[in-house]
């Protein structure tokens, strides 16, 4: 029998070195690019209502969110939900190397590099209540298509881990389907002799991914429906969750749906303002992609097998279809940058596809030096994206502090003022009393949660934030008891916040005036 030691010893020798670089890379790039937002507490307008949060949210269909998040506690804890965060996605980098087979340290470190600052990760560090469980599910939807690949059964367990994923965190589905399409491609391309070289064999590996999908979908949706019964609940409404099961969220039926899918992929990928955002980031995106089909045009194998060379067409054909499986799920959410990560992965598999070529001439060479060049800019970039959208993230703060700090001080000297008061406030600050100061839009435009000027966009917000950083509880009335108020003479006539006028007592009710209506 084995101590700790001997045991830690065997599993460290069985460790590959690249996965230790990915996972390292991963790691230390990751606390490099992030730390500003771990080491501070800079909640979002959703993470107001989040410093402690059970993460039970079955009606949205995430039956695993609850148990994932639960590793770090129910708490708002930057930096310890940071840490699991990037741990998970060391792990991650490492399980892509793998599937990817990519060995050379140089793309090691720049595909862990991609992965660690591409802007959809910011985001996810902006809602940093939930990243440790998103990371979780991440690490689990790669998984799924690992070990498909890796073993002949393997997409029975594959199967379950995509359950798991999903059910913390449906948009990573994406991210699942496009390896799914990368392995397929690997699966066809490599070089295999006997039966296992064999049509036939391929396809039936191929199949392998298809019933990975199918079970795990499967058996998500299974759990989901088991646990809503036992809990007496039903799917709720926001983000079209609840027509997931049933499509009744889909207009203009199935074809007109696809169709919406290819057409904002286009429009994401060539004016998203994420994937490039200057000619430097532009230039390297032409570049590794150009590098990519270079190497994929030269290799003539890929032309003289017809199978290969319609698997690769409808490869492509089928990609963007994966990369936005979300709105064929739910065609009515609102698809922000959060649950488009799975863009990073097509910079991956260029930097993969690009390291496996063979390089015998100097213009072979050349050509690999450009696409570890052209990927170490993409990471930069993504990596000052991140930053500029963090210190606007912390601007939004600052400038909602000293809002507040003013609003609560007029509120507490209003004649008639005690502490309980019903108040009456619409949860917007005035754009007119408050111009917008946000210097970074054409950076963060397309990131949910980086971009503006406050974090107040709901009378809840107010509340949640003067009772945690101003140490003071308001009464505000519920959203549906202020309808009337709203189109009243008397509130109309009121200033909008800082006015002389904007904040009133009527009746008991301490109205609060924080915008204009406009009639």
């Amino acid at each position: 029998m084995m101590g700790p030691e001997g045991v830690f010893r065997v599993i460290y020798g069985k460790i590959k070195r690249e996965w230790k670089i990915a996972f390292l890379s991963c790691f230390f790039l990751g606390l490099l690019i992030h730390m500003p937002i771990m080491l501070s507490d800079i909640p979002n307008h959703d993470g107001l209502d989040s410093m402690y949060f059970d993460q039970n949210m079955i009606t949205s269909g995430r039956w695993f969110l609850m148990i994932a998040c639960g590793f770090s506690s129910f708490f708002t804890i930057p930096w310890v939900i940071g840490v699991l965060g990037l741990l998970f996605l060391g792990c991650t980098g490492a399980a892509l190397c793998e599937l990817l087979e990519v060995r050379k340290t140089w793309a090691v470190i720049l595909c862990s590099g991609l992965l660690v600052s591409f802007p959809a990760l910011a985001c996810a560090f902006a809602y940093v209540f939930t990243l440790d469980g998103y990371m979780l599910a991440l690490l689990l939807s790669t998984l799924a298509v690992l070990f498909t690949r890796k073993f002949k059964r393997g997409y029975l367990p594959g199967a379950v881990c995509l359950a798991f994923s999903m059910g913390t965190y449906q948009a990573y589905l994406a991210f699942a389907m496009i390896l799914s399409v990368f392995a397929i491609l690997m699966l066809f391309a490599e070089e295999k002799n006997g039966a296992e070289g064999t049509l036939k064999s391929r396809i039936m590996g191929a199949l392998r991914y298809l019933y990975m999908g199918v079970i795990g979908a499967g058996l998500y949706v299974v759990i989901l429906q088991v646990l809503l019964w036992i809990q007496g609940k039903e799917l709720a409404g926001y983000q079209g969750i609840d027509g997931m099961l049933s499509g009744s969220a889909r207009e203009g039926g199935i074809f007109s749906t696809v169709m919406g899918m290819y057409r904002d992929f286009a429009a994401f990928s060539l004016r998203g303002n994420v994937l490039f955002q200057n000619v430097f980031s532009l230039a390297a995106c032409i570049l590794l992609a150009a590098t990519a089909v270079f190497f994929l045009t030269r290799n003539r194998k890929y032309w003289k097998n017809p199978a290969l060379l319609v698997i690769i067409v409808l490869s492509m054909l089928t990609l963007p279809f994966a990369t936005n499986i979300i709105l064929l799920i739910s065609p009515s959410v609102t698809y922000h940058l959060l649950m488009r990560y799975q863009w990073v992965l097509y910079g991956i598999g260029a930097v993969a596809f690009i390291s496996r070529a063979e390089y015998n001439t100097r213009s072979g060479v050349l050509l690999e030096w450009t696409g570890c060049l052209a990927s170490f800019v993409l990471v930069f970039h993504y990596g000052v994206t991140d930053n500029i959208a963090y210190s606007n993230l912390e601007k939004k703060y600052e400038k909602t502090y000293a809002y507040c700090l003013r609003l609560l001080d007029r509120i507490e000297q209003t004649e008639g003022y005690y502490p309980g008061v019903p108040i009456a406030m619409v949860g917007v600050v005035g754009d007119e009393q408050f111009p917008s100061t946000d210097l970074t839009l054409s950076v963060t435009s397309n990131m949910i949660g980086m971009y503006g000027d406050n974090l107040l966009y709901r009378g809840d917000n107010y509340e949640a934030f003067i009772r945690h950083y101003l140490g003071a509880t308001l009464n505000i009335l519920p959203a549906e008891a202020m309808e009337e108020m709203y189109y009243a003479e008397e509130y109309v006539a009121m200033d909008s916040f800082p006015g002389e006028n904007s904040i009133r007592m009527i009746d008991g009710v301490l109205y609060i005036k924080t915008e204009n209506v406009m009639r």
